[in-house]
């Protein structure tokens, strides 16, 4: 998926954004910058609107944003208090954007998001209870409304899959079946695991290669060598995934066995308990197993 043009220079005072259902004025909130760059946010006088008020204040023109879709974004969270506005988070600070399941994200998130487009900047104040609600993290209280300011860069169905050229294959004994665009199925062999890591592209992608710190969307499909037991499934989940590769977020086979593939591949992985996870995954995973995972890579930012 192709990250939208970066738009013009832009700048609005959020009349508008502050503006009710009802039809009620608020305060002015000014919003200033480019889209994909860290926006520079301007907080009036006085207390925070109190109520959900969301605008779209760059349009953007990719697909539309549905409830259960994975959004892939750059943000920029304030706590609206009135007084310092303190800033809460920004991607923009970490190097690269973020990942929000709306069907998990507060709610004040997932209602601001759904229904506008890829390539939007979405401004939203959200009251108290539509943000953490009675149990906020660290720092905040119950009462704080919160102002984000999102670039929606990509949005990812529960079905998304691989869509390069290719189909199933074999790994180290392991048989995988299954074409582009369909969940995998997975075969395993009743020899002794290989020592080593060990990765092949079963469908070949045709996006760019995937480079260390970038945020990876993908789904993929698990399984314990020996046992065949699941070790994890996106689709069983019912939701893609995204991560950084590179820089020690995930196990280590993923980190060497994805980074350089084709952005739209399909591939297969044995990760050795050595690369794998070291203290295990209680109750399922021991320190000791083999782990097996068709990994589909759907984008990366």
């Amino acid at each position: 998926m192709r990250i939208p043009p970066l738009l013009a220079a832009f700048s609005l005072m959020l009349v508008a954004a502050c503006t009710s259902a009802s039809g009620q004025g608020g305060p002015e909130i000014e919003v200033l910058g480019d889209f994909g760059v860290k926006p520079k946010v301007v907080f009036p006088d006085g207390e925070p609107a109190g109520d959900l008020r969301v605008r779209e204040q760059m349009v953007g023109t990719g697909s539309v944003i549905k409830g259960d879709d994975l959004v892939v974004a750059h943000y920029t969270a304030h706590v609206w208090d009135g007084e310092d506005n303190r800033l809460l988070a920004s991607s923009f600070n970490q190097g690269a954007p973020a990942s929000f399941p709306l069907a998990h994200s507060i709610a004040g998130v997932g209602k601001a998001l759904r229904g506008h487009r890829v390539g939007s900047r979405v401004v939203a104040a959200i009251p108290p209870g539509e943000g953490y609600g009675p149990n906020p993290p660290g720092g905040m209280t119950a009462d704080d409304e919160l102002f984000y300011v999102v670039d929606v860069l990509g949005a990812f169905p529960p079905d998304a899959a691989a869509r390069g050229r290719g189909g199933g294959g074999t790994l180290a004994g392991v048989r995988v079946t299954g074409g582009p665009g369909e969940r995998p199925a997975l075969t395993l062999p009743r020899e002794r695991p290989p020592g080593r890591l060990q990765s092949k592209i079963l469908i070949q992608g045709a996006g760019p290669r995937t480079q260390a710190g970038q945020l990876l969307v993908t789904q993929y499909e698990g399984r314990i060598w020996g046992s065949g037991a699941s070790a994890d499934s996106t689709w069983e989940a019912g939701q893609p995934k995204a991560f950084q590769i590179g820089t020690g977020s995930v196990i280590s086979g993923w980190d060497k066995a994805l980074v350089g593939v084709p952005v739209g591949s399909r591939v297969a992985v044995v990760v050795p308990p050595g690369l794998g996870y070291g203290k295990g995954l209680p109750p399922l995973i021991k320190p000791t197993d083999t782990l097996v995972f068709v990994v589909d890579v759907l984008a990366a930012y």
